[in-house]
């Protein structure tokens, strides 16, 4: 399932928030969105997804208009993670993973074999089979998270759209979910996130597109993460090094 922008922009209200973006993900990559707060990365998912309406240009989820689209029907494309998700209600963990699989028909407490197979398998992949019969008002920051990205992955979607999935969590949970994000990809899913945290992008990621000001300043592998290119965007003096072997991005 590609996902595609072309020539995009956003208004929200007198102000452009996105301004002639045009990015592509492909099957089996994982595109990594880096820029600063206010940059344009959540409008830029969700105006691919058709939740916000583009004044300018077009998009195309698995080639059709994603703003045509009903909400099942995008939910059968695309499985989208929106910054730091609530549930309110006492639910159990597996309960809320089993809200992944609704617009397949199911329901927590009506699942058929493949849609159980499809939350246990979710539950597995972010460690959290442990946790299953938990109450989510009974979890940790970390573990919240982890409940939410199982949702996601239970949806089945072939494109996983993640917005700062690893926020609020520990440096040992951030690369988990990085490695769960390239099993993913490797499993022939397409994901795009967005994330503050450039080591993990580079772990994680094939291809970065870095925007400022709702433009896209670079898009390319790690080689295009220049100093120039991290001061253009973050407005601080910075460098991509390699620590034994494993690429840091250092500011000053």
């Amino acid at each position: 399932m590609s996902l595609s922008l072309q020539n995009a922009s956003v208004d929200l209200g007198a102000r452009r928030v996105l301004d002639g973006v045009s990015i592509t993900i492909t099957p089996g990559e994982v595109v990594a969105l880096l820029g600063p707060n206010g940059a344009g990365k959540t409008t830029l998912m969700r105006a691919g997804l058709g939740l916000t309406p583009l004044a300018e240009g077009a998009a195309r989820l698995g080639g059709d208009d994603p703003s045509r689209l009903s909400p099942r029907q995008r939910a059968l494309k695309a499985a989208y993670l929106p910054q730091r998700p609530q549930a309110i209600w006492p639910l159990a963990v597996e309960a809320l993973v089993a809200l992944g699989r609704y617009a397949h028909g199911a329901a927590p407490e009506r699942l058929s074999p493949p849609d159980q197979a499809a939350v246990d398998a979710a539950l597995a992949a972010c460690a959290l089979a442990p946790l299953r019969k938990r109450r989510m008002d009974e979890l940790s920051g970390g573990e919240k998270a982890r409940a939410h990205l199982a949702r996601a992955l239970a949806q089945a979607a072939p494109l996983l759209v993640l917005d700062e999935p690893t926020a609020g969590l520990d440096p040992a949970q951030a690369l988990g979910v990085a490695d769960i994000v390239r099993a993913q990809a490797g499993a022939g899913r397409a994901v795009l996130l967005s994330t503050h945290d450039i080591a993990l992008a580079l772990r994680a990621a094939d291809r970065f597109v870095v925007l400022r000001a709702g433009r896209v300043l670079a898009e390319g592998g790690a080689d295009v993460l220049t100093p120039d290119v991290l001061e253009a965007a973050y407005g601080r003096k910075a460098r991509l090094e390699r620590l034994d072997g494993a690429p840091v991005v250092l500011f000053e």
